[in-house]
């Protein structure tokens, strides 16, 4: 019997994954025959670094997740134009035409422009951050000393005023509400990150209504000009779903799905930024693993039972300087009859922890400059397991689970703490790969994936393996 025609349509991290997740169960293509289509011309890489590019703290080889051989596997520069269901086909964007047994949509989201007199794609001096070729673009552009101007305080706009401050940028990030990634954080907690980013050169113009943009100028708001060589636009993402969408697959905010990934059409799936499912928020690398993992599953009959049930929320910036780490439910005041809220605000030293508690659960928290509480709290809300009784210990990081122990070294740290949760790794794992032969950083991403999702994890990844080196 010959191997099912999968063809899939986006080669970003979500497709990137599913193709490994396929050929990790399948190798040999018995069951799956695998097409996999990449619109831009580099092989798949992490865009959750890509503010280390720029930041100056990665090179672009660093942040790609595939090497060389994957070529043969990948038709670069190509992309579905349209879905003929009723043939079951995908006409390329180069004209051809693919016949499939099951089409897997990984196409994405792109960088949105608010509708801004001036602001347009093609503006001299204008870019968006959302790709490789973006980060080049920007780097080319961005001169030490020359101001520039970042639109939108969400979190990749963060990141990228933090890389290009680091680049010797003036940087003014201009947002239209009052405090900063609002999505994630409170009032308390957005200004307790603005004041330490102050501190590190960023500049901020929150409420802010634009008006305008002049090449050569900048931004021209309500109450004045924000000066810029050029203008990152970092003012959201919007779901790829207009070949989808033409094709007459339910879209909605983006295309919609279930717990087996399928959209309305059976031999159509969607896994990643592009799909909309009620237990995922958008753009989280966590949600992409897991679909992909379970579509994996399914589509070569590995565990037909799998299906996807949802993601837990966390978010972690990846700024140089600045720890941060949200989770869960954090729009829940202090005082509220619904739930226990701990709060610690701590603005001079640019510390911040909110803890919010329902039925003896984490339901949510937001912790700015204390890493071990950060440590602490996700696994407790990882786990479902029940929050210690002294919560203040809890929020200040110096209470774990009762099965855990203090970790102030790898050494200490359990075998079963969660180091990469992008990928579900332990410390456990990742002292079975090193015994295995994997022997340094490199060598336990590639064995495990740890480090290969948000990037959080590096740091302990590179204690554990120095810890490693030294008692083997």
């Amino acid at each position: 019997m010959s191997p099912r025609s999968v063809v899939v349509a986006g080669y970003g991290m979500a497709g990137a994954r599913f193709a490994e997740e396929i050929l990790r169960r399948d190798p040999d293509g018995e069951h799956v025959a695998l097409t996999i289509l990449g619109e831009e011309k580099h092989l798949a890489y992490n865009r959750v670094l890509l503010s280390g590019v720029v930041g100056g703290s990665m090179k672009a080889e660093h942040v790609t997740l595939h090497g060389g051989e994957w070529r043969s596997r990948v038709r670069l520069g190509v992309s579905v134009a349209s879905i003929d269901r009723a043939t079951r086909k995908v006409v390329l964007s180069d004209g051809e035409a693919i016949s499939y047994d099951a089409l897997v949509l990984a196409t994405g989201s792109r960088a949105w422009l608010p509708p801004v007199e001036g602001l347009t794609p093609d503006a001299p001096g204008v870019y968006t951050f959302r790709t490789l070729d973006d980060c080049e673009q920007i780097l080319a552009a961005a001169r030490p000393g020359a101001p520039v101007a970042v639109l939108g305080g969400g979190l990749l706009g963060i990141e990228a005023a933090r890389g290009l401050v680091g680049r010797g940028c003036q940087v003014t990030v201009v947002h239209p509400v009052g405090h900063l990634m609002e999505r994630q954080l409170d009032a308390g907690a957005g200004a307790v990150l603005a004041r330490r980013l102050s501190a590190l050169g960023v500049e901020f113009r929150l409420d802010a209504r634009v008006n305008g943009y002049v090449p050569g100028d900048g931004l021209k708001l309500d109450d004045g000009l924000v000066p810029a060589d050029i203008v990152v636009v970092t003012a959201g993402v919007k779901p790829e779903t207009s070949v989808a969408s033409a094709a007459g697959i339910e879209v909605d905010r983006g295309i919609v799905i279930d717990d087996c990934l399928r959209t309305n059409d059976p031999r159509v799936y969607a896994i990643g930024d592009c799909a909309q499912h009620s237990g995922a928020a958008a753009g989280l690398v966590q949600s992409a693993w897991e679909q992909a993992e379970v579509l994996a599953d399914l589509l070569t009959g590995t565990n037909v039972a799998a299906r996807y049930r949802g993601t837990p929320v966390v978010t972690r910036l990846k700024a140089r300087d600045v720890d941060l780490a949200a989770l869960g439910d954090v729009h829940v005041d202090v005082g509220t009859d619904e739930a226990e809220v701990l709060c610690l605000n701590d603005p001079s030293r640019g510390r911040y922890a909110k803890l919010v508690i329902r039925q003896d659960r984490v339901a949510g928290a937001i912790l700015i400059g204390a890493p071990d509480a950060a440590a602490t709290i996700t696994q407790l809300y990882d786990g479902r397991m029940p929050v210690p009784s002294d919560r203040l210990a809890v929020l200040l990081g110096r209470a774990l689970p009762s099965e855990a122990t203090v970790a102030s070294s790898p050494a200490e740290l359990p075998g079963a703490a969660m180091v990469c949760r992008c990928n579900s790794v332990t410390k456990s794992q990742l002292v079975t790969a090193w015994r295995s032969g994997a022997t340094g950083v490199t060598e336990l991403a590639s064995a495990t994936r740890a480090t290969t999702g948000c990037g959080s994890c590096r740091e302990v990844v590179c204690g554990i393996a120095e810890w490693l080196s030294t008692t083997t």
